[in-house]
């Protein structure tokens, strides 16, 4: 299963941009105000302290999340067919008797939507990764129950 994850430009731009003050002024404010902690003595009750290095630790782990996905990102506009479910497509489904609307790609392209968003490695995106409009597949949730869903539309991501 590969990696690889499709971003629009504006999306990699946004990261990209993100990364680069995480690992300049973002780091080095971080490391500043541990310092300054460090210095007022007894570590042991010090929470200044202890915030600062819970921060650097999920800033370091953004930093390596935003490395990774950056990476392996496919760069480009969303696909031109609307009769293919694929990365970067907006899928109407029927989902247990509801349709319902989301994006297959990534979290990072829709973070200004308020779309529901499914990775194509996770079962449903998965599953539905070629179907074609009027088309049924089926997926597994992690309870072992098997889910029909039915392709009824799709588009192309516009943002």
């Amino acid at each position: 299963m590969t990696n690889t994850t499709w971003l629009t430009r504006e999306a990699y731009d946004r990261l990209a941009q993100e990364l680069k003050q995480l690992q300049g002024e973002g780091m080095a404010e971080v490391v500043k105000r541990i310092e300054a902690a460090r210095a007022e003595g007894d570590l042991k009750e010090n929470g200044g302290y202890h915030a600062a290095r819970e921060e650097q630790a999920k800033m370091a782990g953004r930093i390596a999340s935003l490395k990774a996905l950056l990476e392996n990102a496919r760069v480009g506009e969303a696909p031109s067919d609307s009769t293919t479910v694929q990365p970067g497509t907006v899928v109407t489904a029927e989902i247990g008797g509801r349709e319902r609307d989301f994006l297959l790609g990534s979290r990072e392209v829709a973070a200004d939507s308020a779309l529901t968003v499914y990775s194509e490695r996770s079962p449903i995106g998965a599953a539905l990764v070629g179907a074609r409009v009027g088309e049924t597949r089926s997926y597994s949730t992690p309870a072992g129950k098997q889910v029909a869903v039915t392709v009824t539309a799709v588009k192309p991501y516009a943002g």
